[in-house]
């Protein structure tokens, strides 16, 4: 990637507010950007193959979202915490074990996709976001989910494709949880907490493709406290 090319996309991103440089087999983060920091609102350096996100990431203080898909990172700077007007963070297809300990301080962030990486656990740091909507955990190494979950503010989880065999019965106390996704895991029905179907939000439950038919779940107590809330959900957006 030449530098005039570059310093045309920065020309544009000065004016737009957004800088987008995708599938160009960047190997690291343009440092040039940091001349932009009061100007950019949405970075996008998807399918490239940077390996590593500089400190300097903590600068862009209006940023409100950033999109690193189908990279190499294998972690993420502290820095990167202090974005305190991030909305949307997408991640998914890097190798991330875990998430900074700081990562409870994005507190404007909504949306977080952080589909085939290689968390092992829920992070317990996204019990401190409390306007989050969407998040995306699907095709990790998750084999359980802790506690913690009952903290979540999220309107959607979803874990698909993971390795879940156990649940904490606490998912059903999320305040906010309305969809829940556990498609292909390796959940027995016995498994599965009973008070997601009758003492929970959850209107929207995806458990297909786990080590149990689908038709045992109807037999389960709660199941028509479910129906209803599914029910009502559908009748309310058809």
């Amino acid at each position: 990637m030449g530098n005039s090319a570059l310093k045309a996309h920065l020309e544009t991103a000065q004016k737009t507010g957004v800088f987008q440089l995708t599938g160009k087999g960047l190997a690291e983060f343009p440092e040039d950007l940091q001349k932009l920091t009061n100007n950019l609102r949405t970075i996008d350096l998807s399918n490239n193959k940077i390996e590593l996100l500089p400190p300097l990431i903590g600068k862009f203080s209006f940023l409100k979202s950033l999109a690193l898909n189908n990279n190499k990172l294998t972690a993420l700077p502290e820095e990167l915490c202090k974005l305190k007007k991030l909305e949307t963070l997408h991640l998914n297809g890097n190798h991330l074990r875990q998430l900074p300990a700081a990562f409870g301080q994005l507190s404007a962030l909504k949306t977080l996709s952080l589909s085939g990486n290689q968390l092992r656990t829920v992070p317990t740091q996204l019990c401190g976001l409390r306007h989050l909507d969407v998040v995306d955990l699907s095709k990790n190494q998750i084999q359980n989910v802790p506690d913690t979950v009952g903290e979540l503010q999220a309107i959607e989880l979803n874990l698909n494709q993971n390795q879940i065999s156990q649940i904490s019965v606490h998912i059903s106390h999320c305040p906010r949880l309305k969809v829940l996704r556990l498609e292909e895991n390796c959940l027995e029905l016995s498994m599965l907490p009973q008070s997601i179907l009758s003492d929970s939000q959850i209107s929207l439950l995806a458990v297909e493709g786990n080590l149990f038919e689908i038709k045992k779940l109807r037999e389960l107590e709660g199941y028509d406290k479910y129906m209803e809330r599914f029910t009502a959900t559908k009748k309310k957006f058809a």
